[in-house]
């Protein structure tokens, strides 16, 4: 039996990936009465992401718990997971993306991805849920750009990594999940 369930949802934009994790971040509360943590890390630098933005937070419950956090997401949840919580994720390419177009590094990101899958595989000794959300962008040809490259290599290396640790990965498009790894669990 796992104390803690990690999920990955992946999916393109406009999927139905962060509706679908947060129905089952909804149904779970409901069903357990834990306690949901949302962690953001979206950055609001034009009107077109303000409205996205907007769009999410009239989609879930306001009794939510809501930390915005564009860079320091392992530190983040580090602080965040706790027994009986659900901390959900959105989202990991963004959050990627911060850090990318940031003034950073990439030995810095890279640095930052280790204590995130460090907190990951911490929170498997903790009677929490963790549900992550990212965007899938490897089934397009190869950028150009090096910064897009670069995006592309890093968030599939990202995927990978997170994949190894969690019980449970999906891909979802058209809304439609297509379950791609499985762990039973006891919740």
């Amino acid at each position: 039996m796992n104390k803690t369930y990690i999920q990955l949802i992946l999916g393109g934009a406009r999927s139905g990936k962060s509706r679908l994790a947060e129905s089952l971040v909804a149904e779970l509360a409901k069903q357990t009465g834990l306690t949901v943590h949302y962690i953001a890390t979206a950055e609001t630098k034009d009107s077109e992401m303000r409205a996205r933005i907007k769009q999410h937070q009239l989609s879930r419950p306001s009794d939510w718990l809501l930390t915005e956090t564009p860079l320091l997401l392992a530190e983040t949840l580090d602080q965040m997971i706790a027994p009986n919580t659900c901390v959900l994720v959105d989202c990991l390419t963004l959050w990627l993306s911060n850090w990318l177009c940031s003034s950073y590094e990439l030995e810095q990101w890279t640095q930052q991805k280790q204590r995130f899958l460090a907190v990951l595989h911490r929170a498997s000794e903790i009677n929490c849920h963790v549900i992550l959300v990212s965007n899938e962008v490897g089934h397009g040809i190869v950028p150009l750009g090096e910064l897009s490259r670069v995006f592309v290599d890093e968030s599939g290396w990202l995927h990978q990594d997170i994949a190894n640790i969690a019980h449970k990965v999906e891909f979802v498009m058209a809304g439609l999940p297509l379950t791609l790894k499985n762990i039973e669990h006891t919740p």
